[in-house]
């Protein structure tokens, strides 16, 4: 079978809720992947920050295979000898007293909010049906119903209703309007839901002070700070964890626990490497002694398989030293990708991002088809990335990423939006002749 064989048998069987490139995927191995034709690409979106660790990391893929073969499931009706461990693993790598596993990031969420709002009622006193939680605007924490009730996005959103209650929005980096929606009744407010960097909205990075701020305003209140690293922890950004800033060591200081440490911490994605579903919640017994038998649970929330493979994805992200690894080369990244800022002004607006977690903003509207087009020419050539909010074109690849693979990756980029801005110049030369 060929690509379009594939695509075409995906259209006429599956729901149409993707819109993916013509690319049609067999193989991965570190920072490439290979098509069914056998062309080989950079993977420059590493499954949303997913596979930071690369595709089929050999370590990680032992870690399955093993604990595969002695046992996959057990459910949560018993022990087995891999969560124990696990548990006690992750609570110390990221310094919390207690975890809640789960599998996928949008379960990870809901699985805070209601963490936050038992802990609204039953410790801090908010009258029963009461209680808020404030978000930001232009979100992405998944697609669950809960969640699209205090989406921005319409289309994620619209006629999906009717809409959960009690979340509230705030402009996504203004400390004070964060701070006034926090005086208006606090009593009622439970928690405050944000990312340290919007990766679906476009890679926005806020100001330095700004996590530190949201934690700082909360404990004035009383109200429980709530991170989503999903997609910016595990070392994407340049540090373990994007609320730590800008420290590249591979686990917490006590500088960052005294006014950055979220009372709870949402992870996913490459908690696994991409290779299993694995999700979890981490606070302190504080917060945590909330949740009690028969309120919250997962078939396969904890299952062995997950835990096995965490440790692993876990164990290669510090002894490879990713996290200091997409430190360095997004600064390269970024610095190569502001020449062609400056170079192709007409193409390109700007680029933003920490560590490896980039994107370049297209100079057109987000209704145009530029960047999509942008990001099949890169597909052309050997790379892909794609689109974010029509006119932004998010770059993410596997942490395992070389310097000399990089600048490979980087003369790829460059060479595409050349190209393109030399179409688009003849387009325009064009029509000047034509109104001539």
């Amino acid at each position: 079978m060929t690509s379009q064989d594939y695509i075409a048998l995906e259209d006429r069987h599956g729901a149409h809720n993707y819109h993916p490139l013509p690319v049609v995927l067999k193989e991965g191995r570190g920072v490439y992947l290979y098509d069914v034709e056998g062309k080989q690409y950079f993977d420059f979106l590493s499954a949303y920050s997913a596979v930071n660790q690369g595709h089929c990391h050999p370590r990680i893929v032992g870690a399955l295979k093993r604990q595969a073969e002695l046992l996959t499931l057990t459910s949560r009706a018993f022990h087995n000898d891999q969560l124990g461990p696990y548990k006690q693993y992750l609570t110390e790598y990221f310094h919390f007293d207690k975890v809640l596993p789960m599998n996928t990031g949008a379960e990870a969420v809901e699985t805070a909010i209601k963490i936050c709002r038992k802990w609204g009622y039953e410790v801090k006193g908010i009258p029963r049906d009461k209680a808020r939680i404030i978000v930001c605007g232009q979100n992405f924490h998944g697609r669950t119903t809960t969640i699209i009730s205090f989406s921005s996005d319409p289309n994620a959103k619209g006629n999906f209703g009717p809409y959960t209650p009690g979340f509230e929005s705030v402009p996504y980096g203004d400390l004070e309007a964060l701070r006034r929606k926090l005086a208006d009744d606090p009593a009622t407010i439970a928690g405050v839901l944000v990312e340290p960097i919007q990766g679906e909205a476009g890679v926005f990075v806020p100001e330095d002070n700004y996590i530190p701020e949201v934690a700082a305003a909360c404990r004035e209140q009383n109200v429980l700070f709530i991170a989503d690293e999903i997609q910016t922890g595990v070392g994407r950004t340049g540090a373990l964890l994007r609320v730590c800033g800008d420290c590249s060591c591979t686990g917490h200081c006590e500088r960052q626990a005294t006014y950055t440490r979220p009372d709870v911490l949402i992870l996913g994605k490459a908690l696994s490497g991409g290779t299993y579903p694995v999700s979890a919640v981490l606070a302190d017994d504080a917060v945590m002694h909330v949740i009690q038998p028969g309120q919250h649970g997962s078939t396969f929330g904890g299952n062995p398989v997950a835990c096995a493979v965490a440790r692993e994805a876990l164990e290669v992200v510090r002894d490879e030293k990713l996290t200091q690894n997409a430190r360095r080369l997004g600064e390269i990244f970024r610095a190569r990708m502001q020449e062609l800022v400056e170079q192709y002004p007409a193409t390109l607006r700007l680029v933003r991002g920490k560590g490896l977690l980039n994107a370049l903003v297209i100079n057109d509207s987000p209704e145009s088809d530029t960047a999509w087009n942008l990001c099949m020419a890169l597909a052309d050539r050997g790379l892909l990335a794609k689109p974010t909010h029509g006119n932004i074109i998010r770059f993410a690849p596997p942490l395992v990423i070389s310097e000399a693979e990089l600048t490979e990756a980087c003369d790829i980029i460059g060479q595409a939006i050349a190209d393109l801005a030399e179409t688009a110049s003849v387009g325009a030369d064009d029509q000047e002749v034509n109104r001539a």
